[in-house]
């Protein structure tokens, strides 16, 4: 090998070196698709607030707008600009003054049908915040509660329209 290319060689690979912890240690870009919508403004004030770390996963870069996701593979997807249809019927919790809705992630819907378990892949939608954030993520690797703890301080910096109600709550206003 001719000393030019022995050369190149060294700095093509220190180049890389220099440049692998500006991208993730290594991992590349998680490839999703965005919100339908994912361009509103708002969505910027909660993207620049996310954690680089959930439970112990790092946060990777992906190709989306208005997208974030942690762990390599990924065991957290999160999404800004989500449309959340109303009525809402699954079950909503507040954590840390964020209102959630949490269901098995569609896929699994099926499967759990009424026997529903705290693993596998979920879906946390926020609602009343204006535009709505989904995270999709592996409840064998991370808790819901340690998640929506961690994230509660970022998804605060889109306005609340609303809170979660329960039926007790609405029994008790028609009283």
């Amino acid at each position: 090998m001719s000393i030019l290319k022995k050369t190149s060689v060294r700095i093509t690979s220190a180049l890389c070196l220099a440049t692998m912890p500006l991208s993730g240690c290594g991992a590349g870009a998680v490839y999703l698709t965005p919100a339908e919508d994912a361009a509103n403004p708002r969505c910027a004030y909660a993207m620049v607030a996310m954690p680089q770390e959930i439970g112990g996963f790092s946060q990777r870069e992906t190709t989306a707008q208005a997208t974030t996701a942690w762990g390599d593979p990924s065991v957290v997807v999160l999404k800004c600009g989500v449309i959340v249809q109303e009525p809402v019927s699954d079950p909503c919790v507040s954590v840390n003054g964020v209102d959630w809705i949490l269901k098995p992630a569609e896929e699994q819907e099926q499967a759990q049908q009424s026997v529903q378990q705290a693993t596998g892949t979920w879906d946390a939608t926020t609602f009343g915040r204006s535009p709505a954030i989904r995270i999709t993520f592996d409840a064998d690797k991370i808790s819901s509660s340690t998640l929506l703890v961690h994230l509660s301080s970022a998804v605060k910096q889109l306005p609340q329209t609303k809170a979660c109600t329960n039926l007790s709550d609405e029994l008790r206003l028609e009283s």
